[in-house]
């Protein structure tokens, strides 16, 4: 059986349960369960600490797992990053009191708070500063408050939390980290239908199916309008001069497309989700 590990907590493990489902594989009914097989699939699932997954996989006891790009690249594993999947996006920064500080030159000789003291270690001595991490396991903004650091690195989305606690984000970005599907040492059958799968669910989450019946004359117009992966669909209709056309469009683009095709004179345009692909 494939071994794959999976996040059984905090903000990956909600999607990367959905995601394995919509991939067609089953998973754990009981949150408390730390394995399930997947007897259909010929794959064996573990529930792990976001953070453990790249040790294990990286040491060859599972074959691949999903974590953050974060999390493999502060474990200093040997497990490899095979494929993004397009969700737990998040950004790493410096902060520290306001006007403390102009730029990370700054940091040297100083102490650094953060979850992820690999990461931020690695990212200051490739730059040739020398700086104190602090590690610690969360809630990192008050570290410089409570006099345990002079700056911080942690995530950002709005800057807010950050804010509150008196800091302000100096310096360029530390990591523009993900979710992502590992390898380690072993390449056990199952990964690239594991990964085949994985990219299937990207495709049919960010594609739909648009159909719409337009004049034959304005078919080369309403290709430029919405060409899809490779290129249209087209069947004749019963109506002299008049066509059928099939096409994928991105999510985000389908009512501007539907809104340019109706311009065009297109009709009975129907949009269809996607439930799963392999291109």
């Amino acid at each position: 059986m494939l071994r794959v590990a999976v996040p059984n907590k905090g903000s990956l493990s909600e999607i990367a349960a959905e995601m394995l489902a919509e991939a067609g594989y089953s998973g754990r009914r009981d949150s408390r369960k730390l394995v399930h097989a997947d007897v259909r699939n010929d794959v064996e699932f573990f529930y792990l600490r976001p953070r453990d997954i790249a040790t294990y996989v990286g040491s060859g006891a599972l074959d691949v797992g999903i974590t953050g790009r974060d999390l493999l690249l502060d474990s200093g594993s040997d497990a490899r990053e095979i494929a993004h999947l397009d969700f737990g996006d998040s950004t790493f920064r410096f902060a520290g009191p306001a006007g403390a500080f102009t730029g990370i030159e700054g940091l040297a000789g100083k102490r650094v708070a953060t979850s992820y003291p690999k990461l931020v270690d690695d990212f200051l001595r490739e730059r040739g500063i020398e700086a104190k991490t602090v590690k610690l396991d969360g809630a990192v903004e008050s570290a410089v408050q409570l006099g345990v650091a002079d700056a911080v690195a942690d995530v950002v989305s709005t800057g807010a939390t950050l804010a509150s606690a008196g800091l302000e984000i100096f310096g360029p970005v530390i990591l523009e980290s993900t979710a992502v599907l590992i390898g380690g040492p072993n390449r056990r059958e199952g990964i690239d239908r594991l990964l085949r799968r994985l990219r299937g669910v990207l495709v049919a989450r960010k594609f739909v199916i648009m159909d719409y019946d337009l004049e034959e004359s304005k078919l080369e117009a309403a290709t430029a309008v919405a060409g899809g992966i490779e290129s249209p669909t087209v069947s004749p209709l019963k109506e002299e001069g008049w066509v059928a056309v099939r096409v994928m469009v991105t999510s985000d683009e389908a009512n501007d497309v539907m809104d340019r095709l109706a311009d065009l004179g297109a009709r009975a345009i129907l949009v269809t989700a996607i439930h799963a692909a392999r291109l």
